[in-house]
Formats: C-alpha cells, sequence, structure tokens
C-alpha cells in the first residue's frame, strides 16, 4: 500500500510538471464546481503521501472524470481531469474463488 501511495505521488508530480500548477481552491468551490459544471460525484477515495485526501470525481452522464487532493488546510487542488469515465465490474484476482 505504501508503494501505492509513492506511485501515485510520483504520477501526480509528473502531472503537475507536464501540464503546469495545479488549480486550487477551497474544497466547497472545488467540489460545487464539479458538481454545478460537469455533474461529477464522488466514486472514490483514498489518502496519498502522510496527510492528503485523494478523490475520484466522474458523470456517468457526460463520461467526465476529475482526480482531486485535499491537503490537511482544506485546499482542494484538480491535479487531473478527462474523458469517457466508465465504471467496470471489479474483477477477481486470479486464484480468488470470489
Amino acid at each position: 500500500m505504501f508503494a501505492l501511495s509513492l506511485g501515485l505521488a510520483g504520477m501526480l508530480a509528473a502531472a503537475q510538471i507536464a501540464h503546469g500548477a495545479p488549480q486550487c481552491d477551497t474544497r466547497e468551490a472545488v467540489t460545487a464546481l464539479l458538481a454545478d459544471r460537469y455533474n461529477e460525484t464522488r466514486r472514490a477515495i483514498g489518502i496519498a503521501g502522510q496527510s492528503a485526501v485523494m478523490e475520484l470525481y466522474a458523470a456517468n452522464e457526460t463520461g467526465t472524470w476529475s482526480i482531486t487532493i485535499t491537503l490537511p488546510e482544506g485546499q482542494m487542488c484538480l491535479v487531473a481531469s478527462g474523458s469517457n469515465y466508465e465504471t467496470v465490474a471489479e474483477t477477481p484476482a486470479k486464484g480468488d474463488p470470489a
């Protein structure tokens, strides 16, 4: 799990370098923007690094998606976004009797 957090942090850092500084505001303002403009709702959540919260927002109707990071101070940053979001059924791991 720690390696996954490090990998995510590396991907986010690379995305910031490739696309410039992330867009940040209060958590309330960013979630309102995602809901009002893109009709996106939260689909997943996780801890990134030591103290940040990563969230995935998406809209079934349009297929748009956004990944955000919320810092302990309450600032939320949009770090990635895209299109063609699709929910898929989880596939059990190989050898898993489920």
